[in-house]
């Protein structure tokens, strides 16, 4: 795993300053704007909106066959509309404070020891050295997260039962049978 320091040294050298277009949040091409969450982040988003479970997430849309004529996918990703995130009204995000990992993230993401770098006009933007702290230690925090999500599916998926005909999500906290 990356050290704060080293990931820092690299999202400087880089540079990013969000210009606040909201890009990341439309949708330009199939799943463009696909935003993973955690049950954590959707309960966090529950509590700061009102909303129910429902309103905000939607199954990650690749299913696996569970055999039986069942099937289940392993995320859950924030609702869109046709053309953006639920969330994105008049250019803003209105759930900025929050606001998912991959989110306050965006571009940036670490997998396993590699900065990965998506496109962004902000990037190649001058970026204070305590600004790149502050990037690099979000994205180690969210490295961890997800590392404690992956772990929690794993574990609950060896004893998971997709019902025969249903559809299911399997996250951190259970098997989750979807009612269409």
């Amino acid at each position: 795993m990356l050290e704060v320091d080293d990931v820092a040294d690299r999202v400087r050298s880089i540079g990013f300053g969000c210009r606040r277009c909201g890009a990341c949040c439309r949708r330009v091409a199939e799943d463009s704007n696909l935003v993973i969450v955690s049950p954590a982040e959707v309960r966090a988003i529950m509590a700061a909106t009102g909303l129910a479970w429902d309103d905000i997430a939607e199954p990650y849309p690749e299913f696996i066959d569970a055999g039986g004529g069942g099937e289940y996918t392993l995320a859950w990703c924030i609702r869109r509309t046709d053309d953006a995130c639920i969330f994105l009204r008049d250019g803003r995000c209105s759930i900025y404070d929050h606001r998912p990992w991959i989110c306050r993230t965006y571009p940036f993401m670490l997998h396993d020891d590699d900065l990965v770098v998506s496109e962004c006009p902000g990037l190649g933007t001058s970026l204070s050295p305590d600004g790149a702290h502050d990037v690099a230690a979000e994205l180690c925090r969210r490295q961890v997260a997800e590392a404690a999500e992956e772990a929690g599916i794993r574990a609950i998926y060896r004893g998971a039962q997709i019902p025969p005909g249903g559809r299911a999500v399997i996250d951190s906290e259970g098997v989750k049978v979807l009612h269409d």
